[in-house]
C-alpha cells in the first residue's frame, strides 16, 4: 500500500494556492486558447458568469414554493436537503448553502471544505453513494446514481459526445436545462414549464445581491439582466461576456433565457481541467511528472489513436532499463492528499499491469485497463458493462438474481413506457424501474444504464451518437441492439481518484482496493459466462491479490492537488 503521512502544510498556504490570479482586460475576444480551442481561464467573463449561475440557489422548486413571489428574498427556512453534506468516509459536513435551497454545487463540490479539512477536496463530485435531492413526496430522496466528476468535461474525445453515465444527453446545454428544470432541483416531470418560467423570472428580476464575483467598480452586484446584455458602460471590462453569450432577457422568451443560462454554465464546466500536458497546464500528478522526467510521450502523435498511444507507452516502458523516479519532498509534496508524492518501482509495476492487454500476455498480471481507460485522459468515453449493477443487485437478492431479471424487448418496453422507463414530460408517472437504486423492498428495480436511453422515443437527441458508438459504421436494428445495452455505462476517468470516492456509477466501492476486488470478481464471472451482458474487456482481466497493491499505488500516482 502507498505510504501515508500526516498533511503538514499550513492551512493558509493551501488557501493561498486556491486563490485565482489577477484579472486582466478581457473585452477583446483574441485570447490565448488551449490546443483544443477551449478557454480554460477562470478569469474569462463567460466563465465567471457561469460560475455564479452554477452556484445559484434560486432556480430550485423549493425556492419557488417558499419565496412568496419575490426572487431576491431570503428564505425563512432552507430546504432540509442542503443543511448538511453526507459522506461515506467521514462525518456529515455542514452544508455550504444551508438556509437556502439546492444548486449545482451541492452535488458537484470542489474546494468548499479544504480551508478546514484539507483532505476534503472534491473533483466536482460529492461524498455520497447517491446524492440527496429535495423530497417531493414521490419516494425519491436521492439520485439513482453516484455524482459524476466534471473535471476535464470539455476535453476533445474520439467518439461522439455523450453525457451522463447512460449517455442521456448529447450536449452540455441539454444536460444543464434538464438538471435545472428536473427532479434533482426538486421539479416534478409535470412542472417543467413552470420551472422554465421561474428560472427566467429569477434572471430578469435579480438585483445582483447574490453576486459572487460579479460586481461593479463601486462594489455593487451586477444583476443578471445587465451581465447577460453586456452593454452597460459601467460594467467592468473583465465582466463583459462575448457576443455569442449575450441575450436581452427582457425581450427574449423564457426558453431563450434558459438556453443562455445553459451556455454560460457550459462555459464554466469547460474551464475545469486537471493539470496535465494533455491540457497544456503544468502537470501536478506524480505520474505526469514521471513521464516528463524520463522524456516519455505524454499524449498521442498526430493521427495516432489514444489506444495506440497507450500501447506505445507500454512498449517504451518495457524497453527502458532505468528510470528517474519521482521522490517525496524532493519533487513535490501533496497538500490535499494523505499520501506521499512519488512514482517509483511499485507504481511502475502497477502502470505496466494497467497497460497490459489480455492478448499481449499470459493470464497473469493482466489489468486490461487501457481497453476502457485509454491514456492520456484515462477514459475512452465509450460504453461498457463492468458488472457493477449486477454486483449490487446480487448483493441484495442473491447470486444469479440479476441474470434472472426479466427485461422486456424494445417493442414491449416502448409500448408500456410507464412500466419500465424513467419519467418524462409526456410520461410523468413512469416507474423508472430500470433506472433505480436496488433495494430489498423493491425487487426487480435496478439500473440498466444505457438500456433506458437507447431507442427511447422521448430522448431523440442522443440516438445518433449512441448508435454510432454501439454499432460503428455497420447498420443495426434497434430491436437487436437493445439487449446489448443492458447495464452499459460510460467509462469514467481514473484521474485523481483520491478526491472522487466512492466509485462506480452506483458508488458501491469505497476505496480503490474495493474497486479492484470488484474487477477480480466480475472478470471471473465473465469468464464463467455468469456476467449478464458483460463487456468482453472484463473477461480479459486477470488479476490476483498480489496485483492489488501495485495497481492501487499506480492509480494513486494519478492523484493531484485539484482545486
Amino acid at each position: 500500500m502507498v505510504e501515508r503521512h500526516i498533511v503538514h502544510v499550513a492551512i493558509f498556504i493551501v488557501i493561498a494556492n486556491l486563490l485565482p490570479g489577477p484579472c486582466g482586460d478581457v473585452r477583446s475576444e483574441t485570447k490565448a486558447t488551449e490546443p483544443d480551442g477551449l478557454r480554460l481561464s477562470a478569469n474569462d467573463p463567460e466563465v465567471k458568469l457561469g460560475d455564479r449561475l452554477f452556484f445559484e440557489t434560486r432556480f430550485s422548486q423549493y425556492f419557488f414554493a417558499h419565496c412568496h413571489g419575490e426572487v431576491n428574498t431570503s428564505l425563512e427556512q432552507g430546504d432540509p436537503v442542503v443543511q448538511q453534506v453526507n459522506a461515506v468516509d467521514r462525518s456529515a459536513l455542514p452544508g455550504k448553502v444551508r438556509g437556502q435551497s439546492i444548486n449545482c454545487r451541492q452535488c458537484h463540490l470542489g474546494d468548499d471544505f479544504v480551508k478546514d479539512q484539507p483532505l476534503a477536496g472534491r473533483t466536482y463530485v460529492d461524498f455520497s453513494r447517491r446524492s440527496p435531492i429535495p423530497d417531493r413526496g414521490d419516494g425519491l430522496v436521492t439520485t439513482p446514481r453516484n455524482s459524476p466528476s466534471m473535471v476535464d468535461f470539455g476535453l476533445p474525445r474520439e467518439p461522439p459526445v455523450l453525457l451522463h453515465f447512460d449517455g442521456e444527453f448529447a450536449t452540455a446545454e441539454d444536460l444543464t436545462v434538464a438538471t435545472l428544470t428536473g427532479r434533482n432541483f426538486g421539479w416534478l416531470p409535470s412542472e417543467a414549464s413552470l420551472a422554465v418560467a421561474h428560472i427566467a423570472r429569477v434572471i430578469r428580476q435579480d438585483n445582483g445581491r447574490n453576486y459572487r464575483q460579479l460586481v461593479y467598480h463601486q462594489g455593487n452586484g451586477v444583476p443578471y439582466r445587465d451581465a447577460l446584455l453586456g452593454r452597460d458602460p459601467d460594467l467592468p471590462a473583465d465582466l463583459v461576456i462575448p457576443e455569442r453569450y449575450r441575450v436581452d432577457v427582457m425581450k427574449a422568451s423564457d426558453e431563450e433565457v434558459l438556453e443562455a443560462v445553459a451556455r454560460l454554465i457550459h462555459a464554466y464546466m469547460n474551464s475545469l481541467r486537471f493539470g496535465t500536458h494533455n491540457t497544456s497546464r503544468d502537470s501536478q500528478s506524480p505520474y505526469d511528472l514521471f513521464l516528463q522526467k524520463n522524456g516519455l510521450p505524454t499524449g498521442p502523435q498526430d493521427g495516432e489513436s489514444n489506444l495506440d498511444y497507450s500501447r506505445r507507452l507500454l512498449a517504451l516502458l518495457q524497453q527502458s532499463k532505468s528510470f528517474k523516479w519521482v521522490a517525496p519532498s524532493q519533487d513535490a509534496t501533496f497538500q490535499l492528499h494523505d499520501q506521499l508524492y512519488r512514482f517509483g518501482e511499485t507504481e511502475l509495476k502497477g502502470l505496466k499491469i494497467f497497460l497490459t492487454r489480455a492478448q499481449d500476455a499470459p493470464t497473469a498480471h493482466v489489468g486490461n485497463c487501457l481497453m476502457c481507460h485509454t491514456l492520456p485522459q484515462f477514459t475512452d468515453q465509450r460504453l461498457h458493462n463492468n458488472g457493477a449493477s449486477q454486483l449490487e443487485y446480487d448483493g441484495i437478492f442473491g447470486a444469479g438474481a440479476f441474470a434472472a431479471l426479466k427485461v422486456p424487448t424494445l417493442a414491449v418496453r416502448n409500448a408500456h413506457f410507464d412500466d419500465y422507463l424513467p419519467p418524462s414530460a409526456n410520461h410523468p408517472n413512469a416507474s423508472s424501474r430500470f433506472r433505480a437504486a436496488p433495494s430489498s423492498d423493491k425487487p426487480g428495480y435496478t439500473d440498466l444504464g444505457v438500456w433506458n436511453v437507447f431507442a427511447n422515443p422521448e430522448l431523440p437527441k442522443p440516438q445518433q451518437a449512441l448508435t454510432q458508438i454501439l454499432c460503428g459504421n455497420k447498420p443495426c436494428e434497434s430491436e437487436a441492439v437493445l439487449p446489448l445495452t443492458v447495464a452499459l455505462f460510460k467509462t469514467a476517468s481514473v484521474r485523481d481518484l483520491g478526491q472522487s470516492n466512492p466509485y462506480f456509477h452506483s458508488g458501491v466501492a469505497d476505496t480503490i482496493e474495493d474497486a479492484l476486488h470488484c474487477y477480480i470478481t466480475t472478470s471471473k464471472l465473465a469468464r464463467e459466462g455468469k456476467l449478464r451482458n458483460g463487456s468482453p474487456e472484463i473477461a480479459g482481466i486477470h488479476l490476483t491479490a498480489s496485483d492489488i497493491a501495485p495497481l492501487a499505488a499506480f492509480l494513486r500516482s494519478l492523484n493531484e492537488d485539484y482545486h
